[in-house]
Protein backbone atom coordinates (compact mmCIF):
# COMPACT_ATOMS: atom_id res chain seq x y z
CA UNK A 1 0.00 0.00 0.00
CA UNK A 2 2.74 2.43 1.00
CA UNK A 3 4.79 1.41 -2.03
CA UNK A 4 1.78 2.04 -4.32
CA UNK A 5 1.22 5.45 -2.72
CA UNK A 6 4.88 6.40 -3.20
CA UNK A 7 4.85 5.29 -6.81
CA UNK A 8 1.69 7.30 -7.45
CA UNK A 9 3.19 10.35 -5.77
CA UNK A 10 6.37 10.08 -7.85
CA UNK A 11 4.30 9.70 -11.03
CA UNK A 12 2.31 12.84 -10.21
CA UNK A 13 5.48 14.79 -9.45
CA UNK A 14 7.11 13.55 -12.65
CA UNK A 15 4.05 14.56 -14.63
CA UNK A 16 4.01 18.02 -13.05
CA UNK A 17 7.73 18.39 -13.70
CA UNK A 18 7.30 17.39 -17.35
CA UNK A 19 4.43 19.89 -17.71
CA UNK A 20 6.52 22.63 -16.15
CA UNK A 21 9.41 21.84 -18.46
CA UNK A 22 7.10 21.84 -21.50
CA UNK A 23 5.90 25.38 -20.79
CA UNK A 24 7.98 27.88 -22.77
CA UNK A 25 10.41 29.90 -20.67
CA UNK A 26 9.09 33.43 -20.27
CA UNK A 27 11.07 36.60 -19.64
CA UNK A 28 9.21 39.73 -18.60
CA UNK A 29 10.59 43.21 -17.97
CA UNK A 30 9.04 46.58 -17.09
CA UNK A 31 8.29 48.55 -20.23
CA UNK A 32 7.25 52.15 -20.82
CA UNK A 33 4.81 51.83 -23.70
CA UNK A 34 4.61 54.93 -25.92
CA UNK A 35 1.90 55.68 -28.47
CA UNK A 36 2.30 57.37 -31.81
CA UNK A 37 0.75 60.57 -30.46
CA UNK A 38 3.13 60.84 -27.50
CA UNK A 39 1.15 59.24 -24.67
CA UNK A 40 2.76 56.64 -22.43
CA UNK A 41 1.76 53.98 -19.92
CA UNK A 42 3.68 51.50 -17.82
CA UNK A 43 3.41 47.93 -19.08
CA UNK A 44 5.37 44.65 -19.32
CA UNK A 45 7.40 43.45 -22.29
CA UNK A 46 7.42 39.67 -22.50
CA UNK A 47 9.38 37.24 -24.68
CA UNK A 48 9.33 33.46 -25.13
CA UNK A 49 10.60 30.96 -27.70
CA UNK A 50 8.81 28.56 -30.04
CA UNK A 51 9.98 26.23 -32.84
CA UNK A 52 9.99 27.76 -36.31
CA UNK A 53 8.50 24.51 -37.61
CA UNK A 54 7.16 22.02 -35.07
CA UNK A 55 7.42 19.22 -37.63
CA UNK A 56 11.20 19.54 -37.61
CA UNK A 57 12.95 18.59 -34.40
CA UNK A 58 16.23 20.04 -35.70
CA UNK A 59 14.73 23.34 -36.86
CA UNK A 60 15.37 26.86 -35.64
CA UNK A 61 13.54 28.59 -32.81
CA UNK A 62 11.87 31.99 -32.89
CA UNK A 63 11.63 34.56 -30.12
CA UNK A 64 8.11 35.97 -29.90
CA UNK A 65 7.23 39.21 -28.13
CA UNK A 66 4.19 40.78 -26.52
CA UNK A 67 3.27 43.79 -24.41
CA UNK A 68 1.01 43.18 -21.43
CA UNK A 69 -1.17 45.94 -20.00
CA UNK A 70 -2.01 44.67 -16.47
CA UNK A 71 -5.67 44.61 -15.50
CA UNK A 72 -7.10 47.30 -13.25
CA UNK A 73 -9.76 44.87 -11.98
CA UNK A 74 -9.43 43.32 -8.50
CA UNK A 75 -10.81 40.08 -10.01
CA UNK A 76 -9.52 39.95 -13.59
CA UNK A 77 -10.78 37.41 -16.08
CA UNK A 78 -8.61 35.39 -18.49
CA UNK A 79 -6.01 37.53 -20.33
CA UNK A 80 -7.34 39.14 -23.54
CA UNK A 81 -4.90 38.59 -26.42
CA UNK A 82 -5.12 40.94 -29.41
CA UNK A 83 -4.48 39.38 -32.84
CA UNK A 84 -3.66 41.79 -35.66
CA UNK A 85 -4.75 41.34 -39.25
CA UNK A 86 -2.80 41.21 -42.45
CA UNK A 87 -1.42 38.63 -42.16
CA UNK A 88 1.66 40.56 -41.13
CA UNK A 89 0.23 43.21 -38.84
CA UNK A 90 1.85 43.93 -35.48
CA UNK A 91 -0.32 43.71 -32.37
CA UNK A 92 2.13 45.93 -30.49
CA UNK A 93 2.13 48.39 -33.38
CA UNK A 94 -1.67 48.44 -33.39
CA UNK A 95 -1.74 49.35 -29.70
CA UNK A 96 0.42 52.40 -30.45
CA UNK A 97 -2.21 53.80 -32.80
CA UNK A 98 -5.88 54.70 -32.89
CA UNK A 99 -6.99 51.65 -30.86
CA UNK A 100 -4.83 52.48 -27.83
CA UNK A 101 -7.85 53.64 -25.80
CA UNK A 102 -9.60 50.31 -26.48
CA UNK A 103 -6.63 48.40 -25.08
CA UNK A 104 -6.68 50.57 -21.98
CA UNK A 105 -10.44 50.36 -21.48
CA UNK A 106 -10.47 46.56 -21.66
CA UNK A 107 -8.00 46.48 -18.76
CA UNK A 108 -11.08 46.96 -16.56
CA UNK A 109 -11.90 43.32 -17.39
CA UNK A 110 -8.53 41.53 -17.62
CA UNK A 111 -4.88 41.82 -18.60
CA UNK A 112 -4.74 42.96 -22.23
CA UNK A 113 -1.92 41.57 -24.35
CA UNK A 114 -0.75 43.08 -27.63
CA UNK A 115 0.83 40.06 -29.31
CA UNK A 116 3.28 40.14 -32.21
CA UNK A 117 2.75 36.97 -34.22
CA UNK A 118 5.77 35.16 -35.65
CA UNK A 119 7.41 37.26 -38.33
CA UNK A 120 5.82 40.54 -37.22
CA UNK A 121 6.83 43.55 -35.14
CA UNK A 122 9.20 42.71 -32.28
CA UNK A 123 8.91 38.95 -32.87
CA UNK A 124 11.47 37.04 -34.89
CA UNK A 125 10.83 35.75 -38.39
CA UNK A 126 12.26 35.77 -41.88
CA UNK A 127 14.45 38.77 -42.74
CA UNK A 128 13.22 41.33 -45.22
CA UNK A 129 13.76 40.47 -48.86
CA UNK A 130 15.91 43.04 -50.71
CA UNK A 131 14.00 42.47 -53.98
CA UNK A 132 10.89 44.52 -54.68
CA UNK A 133 8.04 44.35 -57.18
CA UNK A 134 8.53 47.08 -59.75
CA UNK A 135 5.67 47.90 -62.12
CA UNK A 136 5.78 50.15 -65.15
CA UNK A 137 3.69 53.31 -65.09
CA UNK A 138 2.61 52.47 -68.62
CA UNK A 139 -0.73 50.73 -69.07
CA UNK A 140 0.02 47.27 -67.67
CA UNK A 141 -2.02 44.17 -68.56
CA UNK A 142 -2.70 41.52 -65.96
CA UNK A 143 -0.06 39.21 -67.44
CA UNK A 144 2.66 41.82 -66.96
CA UNK A 145 1.62 42.45 -63.35
CA UNK A 146 1.67 38.71 -62.69
CA UNK A 147 5.13 38.36 -64.27
CA UNK A 148 6.55 41.19 -62.14
CA UNK A 149 5.25 39.65 -58.91
CA UNK A 150 6.44 36.18 -59.91
CA UNK A 151 9.94 37.46 -60.72
CA UNK A 152 10.24 39.22 -57.36
CA UNK A 153 8.87 36.18 -55.51
CA UNK A 154 11.42 33.87 -57.14
CA UNK A 155 14.26 36.20 -56.17
CA UNK A 156 12.96 36.42 -52.59
CA UNK A 157 12.51 32.67 -52.32
CA UNK A 158 16.15 32.14 -53.33
CA UNK A 159 17.20 34.80 -50.79
CA UNK A 160 15.31 33.13 -47.93
CA UNK A 161 16.59 29.69 -48.84
CA UNK A 162 20.18 30.94 -48.74
CA UNK A 163 19.51 32.18 -45.20
CA UNK A 164 18.00 28.87 -44.09
CA UNK A 165 14.46 30.20 -43.58
CA UNK A 166 11.85 27.43 -43.42
CA UNK A 167 8.77 28.97 -45.04
CA UNK A 168 6.88 25.78 -44.17
CA UNK A 169 6.79 27.02 -40.58
CA UNK A 170 4.78 30.12 -41.49
CA UNK A 171 1.20 28.92 -41.48
CA UNK A 172 -1.86 29.54 -39.38
CA UNK A 173 -1.69 26.24 -37.48
CA UNK A 174 1.86 27.04 -36.28
CA UNK A 175 0.56 30.50 -35.39
CA UNK A 176 -2.32 28.94 -33.43
CA UNK A 177 0.07 26.68 -31.54
CA UNK A 178 2.14 29.77 -30.70
CA UNK A 179 -0.93 31.19 -28.96
CA UNK A 180 -1.30 28.11 -26.81
CA UNK A 181 2.42 28.34 -26.03
CA UNK A 182 1.82 31.95 -24.96
CA UNK A 183 -1.01 30.80 -22.68
CA UNK A 184 1.28 28.19 -21.12
CA UNK A 185 4.10 30.70 -20.70
CA UNK A 186 1.71 33.04 -18.91
CA UNK A 187 0.59 30.24 -16.61
CA UNK A 188 -3.04 30.87 -17.59
CA UNK A 189 -5.68 28.15 -17.76
CA UNK A 190 -7.41 30.03 -20.56
CA UNK A 191 -7.05 33.15 -22.68
CA UNK A 192 -9.64 35.22 -24.53
CA UNK A 193 -9.06 36.30 -28.13
CA UNK A 194 -9.70 39.76 -29.59
CA UNK A 195 -9.06 39.65 -33.33
CA UNK A 196 -9.58 41.45 -36.61
CA UNK A 197 -9.37 40.33 -40.25
CA UNK A 198 -6.60 37.70 -40.64
CA UNK A 199 -6.46 37.67 -36.84
CA UNK A 200 -9.95 36.10 -36.89
CA UNK A 201 -8.69 33.41 -39.29
CA UNK A 202 -5.98 32.67 -36.73
CA UNK A 203 -8.45 32.80 -33.84
CA UNK A 204 -10.76 30.28 -35.51
CA UNK A 205 -7.84 27.89 -36.05
CA UNK A 206 -6.88 28.29 -32.39
CA UNK A 207 -10.43 27.59 -31.24
CA UNK A 208 -10.44 24.41 -33.32
CA UNK A 209 -6.97 23.23 -32.22
CA UNK A 210 -7.10 24.30 -28.57
CA UNK A 211 -10.78 24.56 -27.63
CA UNK A 212 -10.27 24.15 -23.89
CA UNK A 213 -7.72 26.97 -23.86
CA UNK A 214 -10.07 29.69 -25.11
CA UNK A 215 -12.52 31.39 -22.75
CA UNK A 216 -14.21 33.85 -25.13
CA UNK A 217 -13.56 35.49 -28.51
CA UNK A 218 -14.40 38.77 -30.23
CA UNK A 219 -13.92 38.44 -33.99
CA UNK A 220 -14.22 41.58 -36.15
CA UNK A 221 -14.08 41.48 -39.93
CA UNK A 222 -14.33 37.71 -40.07
CA UNK A 223 -12.08 35.67 -42.35
CA UNK A 224 -13.27 32.09 -42.06
CA UNK A 225 -11.20 28.98 -42.70
CA UNK A 226 -11.99 29.07 -46.45
CA UNK A 227 -12.17 32.86 -46.92
CA UNK A 228 -8.54 33.66 -47.76
CA UNK A 229 -9.40 34.14 -51.45
CA UNK A 230 -12.21 36.67 -51.87
CA UNK A 231 -15.43 36.20 -53.84
CA UNK A 232 -16.06 38.48 -56.85
CA UNK A 233 -19.78 38.36 -56.03
CA UNK A 234 -19.13 40.00 -52.65
CA UNK A 235 -17.39 42.89 -54.39
CA UNK A 236 -20.20 43.15 -56.96
CA UNK A 237 -22.81 43.27 -54.19
CA UNK A 238 -20.86 46.03 -52.45
CA UNK A 239 -20.68 48.07 -55.68
CA UNK A 240 -24.48 47.80 -55.96
CA UNK A 241 -24.82 49.04 -52.37
CA UNK A 242 -22.39 51.92 -52.98
CA UNK A 243 -24.39 52.90 -56.06
CA UNK A 244 -27.63 52.81 -54.06
CA UNK A 245 -26.24 54.97 -51.26
CA UNK A 246 -24.71 57.41 -53.73
CA UNK A 247 -28.00 57.87 -55.55
CA UNK A 248 -29.84 58.45 -52.27
CA UNK A 249 -27.50 61.40 -51.75
CA UNK A 250 -27.38 62.38 -55.46
CA UNK A 251 -30.63 61.32 -57.17
CA UNK A 252 -29.40 62.53 -60.59
CA UNK A 253 -26.15 60.55 -60.42
CA UNK A 254 -25.52 58.07 -63.23
CA UNK A 255 -25.36 54.33 -62.58
CA UNK A 256 -21.99 53.38 -61.11
CA UNK A 257 -22.04 49.90 -62.64
CA UNK A 258 -22.99 51.25 -66.07
CA UNK A 259 -20.15 53.77 -65.89
CA UNK A 260 -17.70 51.06 -64.84
CA UNK A 261 -18.70 48.72 -67.67
CA UNK A 262 -18.41 51.53 -70.22
CA UNK A 263 -14.99 52.69 -68.98
CA UNK A 264 -13.57 49.16 -68.83
CA UNK A 265 -14.91 48.29 -72.29
CA UNK A 266 -13.15 51.33 -73.70
CA UNK A 267 -9.86 50.70 -71.89
CA UNK A 268 -9.70 47.07 -73.03
CA UNK A 269 -9.17 48.23 -76.59
CA UNK A 270 -7.93 51.78 -76.11
CA UNK A 271 -5.75 52.41 -73.01
CA UNK A 272 -5.22 56.05 -72.09
CA UNK A 273 -2.09 57.97 -71.10
CA UNK A 274 -2.50 60.91 -68.74
CA UNK A 275 -0.02 63.24 -67.09
CA UNK A 276 0.24 63.72 -63.33
CA UNK A 277 2.80 64.93 -60.79
CA UNK A 278 5.05 62.78 -58.62
CA UNK A 279 7.17 64.67 -56.10
CA UNK A 280 6.87 67.84 -58.16
CA UNK A 281 7.79 66.22 -61.48
CA UNK A 282 5.43 65.55 -64.36
CA UNK A 283 5.08 61.87 -65.26
CA UNK A 284 2.98 60.02 -67.81
CA UNK A 285 0.70 57.33 -66.41
CA UNK A 286 -0.94 54.66 -68.50
CA UNK A 287 -4.52 53.71 -67.69
CA UNK A 288 -5.63 50.24 -68.79
CA UNK A 289 -8.61 48.05 -67.96
CA UNK A 290 -6.91 45.65 -65.57
CA UNK A 291 -5.19 48.27 -63.44
CA UNK A 292 -8.49 50.17 -63.10
CA UNK A 293 -10.21 46.95 -61.95
CA UNK A 294 -7.35 46.27 -59.55
CA UNK A 295 -7.48 49.81 -58.17
CA UNK A 296 -11.25 49.76 -57.70
CA UNK A 297 -11.06 46.41 -55.91
CA UNK A 298 -8.47 47.82 -53.52
CA UNK A 299 -10.57 50.94 -52.85
CA UNK A 300 -13.48 48.84 -51.62
CA UNK A 301 -11.99 48.38 -48.15
CA UNK A 302 -14.09 51.16 -46.63
CA UNK A 303 -16.41 54.05 -47.54
CA UNK A 304 -13.72 56.69 -47.06
CA UNK A 305 -12.34 55.38 -50.39
CA UNK A 306 -15.14 53.36 -51.98
CA UNK A 307 -17.64 56.22 -51.96
CA UNK A 308 -15.25 58.09 -54.28
CA UNK A 309 -15.77 55.47 -56.99
CA UNK A 310 -18.99 56.93 -58.48
CA UNK A 311 -17.36 60.32 -59.13
CA UNK A 312 -14.11 58.71 -60.30
CA UNK A 313 -15.82 56.51 -62.91
CA UNK A 314 -18.25 59.24 -64.01
CA UNK A 315 -15.23 61.44 -64.75
CA UNK A 316 -13.46 58.66 -66.68
CA UNK A 317 -16.59 58.00 -68.72
CA UNK A 318 -16.55 61.72 -69.60
CA UNK A 319 -12.90 61.27 -70.78
CA UNK A 320 -11.32 62.82 -67.67
CA UNK A 321 -8.64 60.45 -66.34
CA UNK A 322 -6.78 63.02 -64.24
CA UNK A 323 -8.38 61.81 -60.99
CA UNK A 324 -7.36 58.17 -61.38
CA UNK A 325 -3.71 58.85 -62.30
CA UNK A 326 -2.42 59.64 -58.74
CA UNK A 327 -4.14 56.52 -57.43
CA UNK A 328 -2.40 54.37 -60.04
CA UNK A 329 0.99 55.87 -59.16
CA UNK A 330 0.37 54.85 -55.56
CA UNK A 331 -0.89 51.38 -56.54
CA UNK A 332 2.18 50.74 -58.70
CA UNK A 333 4.78 52.04 -56.27
CA UNK A 334 7.63 49.55 -55.60
CA UNK A 335 6.50 47.06 -52.99
CA UNK A 336 8.20 44.26 -51.01
CA UNK A 337 7.39 40.56 -50.90
CA UNK A 338 6.92 39.70 -47.24
CA UNK A 339 7.61 36.13 -46.19
CA UNK A 340 5.23 35.84 -43.27
CA UNK A 341 2.16 37.32 -44.96
CA UNK A 342 2.72 35.56 -48.29
CA UNK A 343 3.40 32.16 -46.70
CA UNK A 344 0.46 32.36 -44.28
CA UNK A 345 -2.03 33.05 -47.08
CA UNK A 346 -0.47 30.46 -49.38
CA UNK A 347 -0.67 27.75 -46.70
CA UNK A 348 -4.33 28.54 -45.93
CA UNK A 349 -5.17 28.31 -49.63
CA UNK A 350 -8.71 27.71 -50.85
CA UNK A 351 -10.97 24.72 -51.40
CA UNK A 352 -11.54 23.42 -54.93
CA UNK A 353 -15.17 24.48 -54.61
CA UNK A 354 -14.26 28.04 -53.70
CA UNK A 355 -11.69 28.28 -56.49
CA UNK A 356 -14.29 27.08 -58.99
CA UNK A 357 -16.80 29.61 -57.66
CA UNK A 358 -14.29 32.45 -57.95
CA UNK A 359 -13.47 31.50 -61.55
CA UNK A 360 -17.16 31.36 -62.45
CA UNK A 361 -18.02 34.66 -60.75
CA UNK A 362 -15.01 36.44 -62.25
CA UNK A 363 -16.48 36.02 -65.73
CA UNK A 364 -19.70 37.80 -64.84
CA UNK A 365 -18.70 40.55 -62.40
CA UNK A 366 -17.35 43.95 -63.27
CA UNK A 367 -14.11 43.65 -61.27
CA UNK A 368 -13.53 39.94 -61.86
CA UNK A 369 -11.08 38.44 -59.37
CA UNK A 370 -8.78 41.49 -59.25
CA UNK A 371 -9.13 41.60 -55.46
CA UNK A 372 -7.12 38.36 -55.20
CA UNK A 373 -4.07 39.71 -57.06
CA UNK A 374 -1.25 38.95 -56.29
CA UNK A 375 -2.16 36.08 -53.91
CA UNK A 376 -2.35 33.08 -56.26
CA UNK A 377 0.66 34.40 -58.22
CA UNK A 378 2.84 34.32 -55.10
CA UNK A 379 1.39 30.96 -54.01
CA UNK A 380 2.49 29.33 -57.27
CA UNK A 381 6.10 30.51 -56.78
CA UNK A 382 6.57 30.03 -53.03
CA UNK A 383 4.94 26.55 -53.01
CA UNK A 384 4.38 26.58 -49.25
CA UNK A 385 2.83 23.29 -48.05
CA UNK A 386 -0.95 23.58 -48.11
CA UNK A 387 -2.74 23.03 -44.79
CA UNK A 388 -5.28 20.85 -46.57
CA UNK A 389 -9.06 20.42 -46.79
CA UNK A 390 -9.53 19.68 -43.07
CA UNK A 391 -8.13 23.10 -42.19
CA UNK A 392 -10.74 24.78 -44.39
CA UNK A 393 -13.73 22.92 -42.90
CA UNK A 394 -16.22 24.96 -40.82
CA UNK A 395 -15.36 25.38 -37.15
CA UNK A 396 -17.82 23.88 -34.66
CA UNK A 397 -17.48 25.28 -31.14
CA UNK A 398 -19.24 26.20 -27.93
CA UNK A 399 -16.73 28.99 -27.14
CA UNK A 400 -18.81 32.16 -26.56
CA UNK A 401 -18.03 34.40 -29.52
CA UNK A 402 -19.02 37.92 -30.53
CA UNK A 403 -18.80 38.53 -34.28
CA UNK A 404 -18.52 42.13 -35.55
CA UNK A 405 -19.12 43.12 -39.19
CA UNK A 406 -19.49 46.27 -41.28
CA UNK A 407 -22.02 46.66 -44.09
CA UNK A 408 -19.48 48.49 -46.30
CA UNK A 409 -16.54 46.17 -45.65
CA UNK A 410 -15.08 45.10 -49.01
CA UNK A 411 -12.58 42.70 -47.46
CA UNK A 412 -14.56 40.66 -44.94
CA UNK A 413 -18.30 41.15 -45.58
CA UNK A 414 -20.96 40.42 -42.98
CA UNK A 415 -21.87 37.27 -44.94
CA UNK A 416 -18.52 35.78 -43.84
CA UNK A 417 -19.56 36.04 -40.19
CA UNK A 418 -23.02 34.69 -41.00
CA UNK A 419 -21.41 31.64 -42.59
CA UNK A 420 -18.97 31.02 -39.73
CA UNK A 421 -21.32 31.62 -36.80
CA UNK A 422 -23.56 28.72 -37.85
CA UNK A 423 -21.02 26.44 -36.18
CA UNK A 424 -21.02 28.36 -32.88
CA UNK A 425 -23.63 27.37 -30.33
CA UNK A 426 -23.12 30.53 -28.22
CA UNK A 427 -22.67 33.66 -30.27
CA UNK A 428 -23.89 37.15 -31.10
CA UNK A 429 -23.41 39.25 -34.24
CA UNK A 430 -22.93 43.01 -34.02
CA UNK A 431 -23.35 44.64 -37.45
CA UNK A 432 -22.17 48.24 -37.90
CA UNK A 433 -24.22 49.89 -40.65
CA UNK A 434 -21.93 52.04 -42.80
CA UNK A 435 -18.66 50.63 -41.44
CA UNK A 436 -15.82 49.49 -43.66
CA UNK A 437 -12.82 47.35 -42.82
CA UNK A 438 -10.33 47.99 -39.99
CA UNK A 439 -10.81 50.83 -37.46
CA UNK A 440 -14.57 51.44 -37.97
CA UNK A 441 -15.28 47.89 -36.79
CA UNK A 442 -14.02 48.94 -33.34
CA UNK A 443 -14.24 52.75 -33.40
CA UNK A 444 -17.35 53.35 -35.50
CA UNK A 445 -19.60 53.77 -32.46
CA UNK A 446 -19.13 53.94 -28.67
CA UNK A 447 -21.63 51.08 -28.46
CA UNK A 448 -19.00 48.69 -29.86
CA UNK A 449 -16.67 49.11 -26.89
CA UNK A 450 -19.62 48.85 -24.50
CA UNK A 451 -20.61 45.52 -26.02
CA UNK A 452 -17.02 44.22 -26.11
CA UNK A 453 -16.36 45.13 -22.49
CA UNK A 454 -19.60 43.50 -21.34
CA UNK A 455 -18.91 40.40 -23.43
CA UNK A 456 -15.35 39.90 -22.15
CA UNK A 457 -16.81 40.42 -18.67
CA UNK A 458 -19.03 37.37 -19.11
CA UNK A 459 -22.27 38.91 -20.40
CA UNK A 460 -23.88 37.45 -23.54
CA UNK A 461 -24.71 40.55 -25.58
CA UNK A 462 -27.55 40.70 -28.16
CA UNK A 463 -27.33 40.25 -31.92
CA UNK A 464 -28.08 43.69 -33.35
CA UNK A 465 -27.41 46.21 -36.08
CA UNK A 466 -26.28 49.67 -35.03
CA UNK A 467 -25.45 52.76 -37.12
CA UNK A 468 -22.06 54.36 -37.42
CA UNK A 469 -21.79 57.31 -35.06
CA UNK A 470 -22.03 60.71 -36.71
Amino acid sequence: MLRSFLLLTLAVLASASATAQAAPALTVEPYTFETGDGRSVEADLGRFHVPENRARADGRTLELAFVRFPSTSPTPGPPIVYLAGGPGGSGIGTARGTRFDLFQSLREVADVIAFDQRGTGLSEGPPECPHQVTLSLDATPREAVAAAYADAARACLAHWRRLGVDLGGYNTEENADDLDALREALGADQISLWAISYGTHLALSTIRRHPESIARAVLAGVEGPDHTLKLPSDQQALLVEIDRRNRVQNPEAPSLLADMEAVLDRLRTDPVTVETEVEGEAVAVGVGAFEVQWLAANLLGGPEYSMQLPALFAAMRADDFSGVAPWLVYLKAPSPIRAMSSAMDAASGASLLRRARIASEARRTVLGDAINVPGPILDAVLRVPDLGPAFRQPVVSDVPTLFISGTLDGRTPASNADEVRVGFSRHAHLVIDGAGHSDPLFLGSPVILQRMRAFFGGVMVPTETIPMAE
